[in-house]
């Protein structure tokens, strides 16, 4: 779930991996949100490939392969890669590629792919999404999570919600800070970006955490049924 395609040094997440990787392992957003929501949204993967893009250190790699699934994964970082073989073993089907360029995979290769908290790094989603429908067979899935577009207005209620726009903010990932840097756009440009693409819209989620969410961070979720934070889309190669 790390980022697949950067300029310079932003979005670097070779220098901030294993903090990544350790805060992701039980933090309310990856372990309680992205991931129960994005396995739910696989359903029954047992037996079908499928292709993890942005895998960072495995952890949705590791929860799609006990499921049944035979899996493949790709990071830009080279770090996060090396996190993700020492967790998944020297067999796991892993290597650093580049979302934004041509992927080193075949035509029709996998059955579904998975992209947690990739694309809405990018500026340009047309190239990436054509690599991703390229590799999918006929009727494949894309499963991905990006920001929710509303998050940017509400962190810049100034700002056009309508423009595609880049935005930073701070994070702290097990006590290391960092900034990351996004590219918002607005749902519709979305939308228009799968159809473009050759994908159909099946499902747009919204999901609430997962089981155990509400004991585990009781301040967090005070008062709370659901929380804006990403957005979750299944899209079919047409």
């Amino acid at each position: 779930m790390s980022v697949t395609s950067r300029s310079h040094a932003e979005n670097d997440y070779d220098a901030f991996a294993e903090a990544y990787a350790a805060e992701n392992e039980t933090s309310l957003i990856n372990a309680y949100y992205t991931r129960p929501a994005i396995l739910d949204l696989a359903g029954d993967v047992s037996g079908r490939r499928i292709l993890d893009a942005g895998c960072g250190a495995g952890p949705l790699f590791q929860a799609l392969r006990d499921r049944g699934a035979d899996m493949t994964g790709f990071d830009l970082s080279a770090k996060m890669v090396e996190l993700a073989r020492k967790r998944l073993g020297d067999d796991a089907a892993l290597r650093v590629a580049d979302i934004g360029k041509p992927l080193p995979f075949p035509d029709d290769e996998f059955d579904d792919v998975v992209a947690a908290l990739v694309l809405h790094y990018l500026e340009d989603w047309a190239a990436p999404l054509a690599e991703l429908r390229r590799v999918l067979k006929p009727g494949g899935r894309l499963i991905l999570a990006v920001n929710h577009p509303i998050i940017f207005k509400l962190v810049h209620p100034e700002a056009d919600y309508f423009a595609t726009v880049k935005w930073s903010d701070e994070y702290s990932f097990n006590g290391q800070t960092t900034e990351l840097t996004y590219w918002h756009r607005p749902l519709h440009a979305m939308t228009d970006a799968f159809t473009a693409a050759g994908f159909r819209t099946s499902v747009v989620s919204e999901p609430h955490p997962a089981p155990g969410a509400r004991e585990r961070f009781p301040e967090e979720l005070a008062g709370k049924t659901a929380f804006l934070c990403f957005l979750f889309f299944v899209l079919e190669a047409a």
